[in-house]
């Protein structure tokens, strides 16, 4: 498989005068706030939602100062919801470090995370960036929907696989869309081409999540073993309601009394998990991410050809063929 550093060859100049940037701008003469911004800025993971913005970028017309925004806007907005969501979640670890919820407690973590949606306010509205601000707001809003969405449907355990796929692009593929639509504007395209880069994000992203939902079916490499964790966390992703859809009534009760009354049983998770393989649940989850992925590429087709759009393909490929 290519490799991450191969795919952001195009727009590495770009990614690393973004990251000095990024850095520069979360300074702040507050001591305190200044030391878990450098503590957050540290801990930045594979970059991949700043690569969406600048790949589209220079496909759509090239890179400039307004792109470095949108890619400031966007990690902005990831990190503060990261931050927000450790608090929901009553986290400790994020990426392999403890999350600022474990270091300095829930409010701090949520003034923090205010403060980062905030500043990326101000650098939109400093700037006259209202069609950024507009694309990422819409993506905020569709996040908090499609959480609380999931946050409903868990206490019931009655999700449709139409239902998940609405979570799943209002919660995960809302992001990478906006980072698409984003990159597209910063560089001037037209509203149908930004249109049709959300629309290319939000496809990616769908399959994004499916990849990141059949982990929890794959064997991790400490234990050897299935993590199990959504299950452990009553969140029903599309390999399980497959089982779901294709059980009995009185089958399909005992499913969801594991999920609801036993999720903490190593053993009952563990048959869940042997049954999900056996029903075929883990290779339907894999067609329908692939469908989603081939539906993405094809949008691509109609760009010009050329080393930003080739990376945005195998952007796409790594997403679905990655290990973590």
């Amino acid at each position: 498989m290519i490799s991450l550093n191969e795919i952001k060859a195009p727009v590495a100049r770009h990614i690393e005068e973004f990251e000095k940037k990024f850095r520069d701008s979360m300074r702040t003469s507050v001591p305190l706030l200044d030391r878990i911004t450098t503590y957050l800025v540290k801990r930045k993971g594979k970059q991949i939602r700043p690569l969406f913005v600048f790949l589209t970028a220079e496909t759509c017309g090239g890179v400039n100062e307004t792109t470095y925004r949108a890619a400031s806007l966007i990690e902005l907005l990831h990190t503060a919801t990261l931050i927000h969501d450790d608090v929901v979640d009553d986290s400790n670890e994020r990426r392999g470090f403890f999350s600022l919820n474990a270091l300095w407690k829930n409010k701090v973590s949520v003034l923090v995370g205010d403060f980062l949606l905030s500043k990326g306010l101000l650098l939109s509205l400093d700037n006259n960036d209202f069609e950024l601000l507009r694309i990422v707001s819409d993506a905020t809003r569709e996040m908090s929907e499609g959480e609380l969405l999931q946050i409903e449907k868990a206490r019931r355990l009655d999700i449709e696989e139409d239902v998940y796929f609405e979570i799943i692009r209002k919660k995960t593929a809302s992001l990478i869309a906006s980072c698409c639509a984003s990159g597209a504007a910063s560089a001037g395209a037209d509203k149908e081409t930004v249109r049709n880069m959300h629309r290319f994000g939000e496809l990616t992203g769908i399959a994004f999540q499916i990849k990141d939902d059949l982990f929890d079916y794959s064997k991790s490499l400490e234990t050897g073993k299935p993590n199990g964790i959504d299950i452990k966390e009553k969140k029903m992703t599309l390999p399980l309601i497959h089982l779901l859809s294709n059980s009995g009534w009185m089958e399909k009760r005992r499913i969801i009394n594991i999920v609801k009354n036993h999720n903490d049983n190593p053993e009952k998770v563990a048959g869940l998990i042997n049954q999900v393989n056996e029903s075929g649940g883990i290779a339907y989850a894999e067609k329908r991410m692939l469908e989603y992925r081939d539906k993405a590429l094809q949008m691509l087709r109609s760009f010009e050809p050329g080393e930003s759009v080739k990376s945005l393909e195998n952007l796409v490929v790594f997403t679905t063929e990655r290990r973590s």
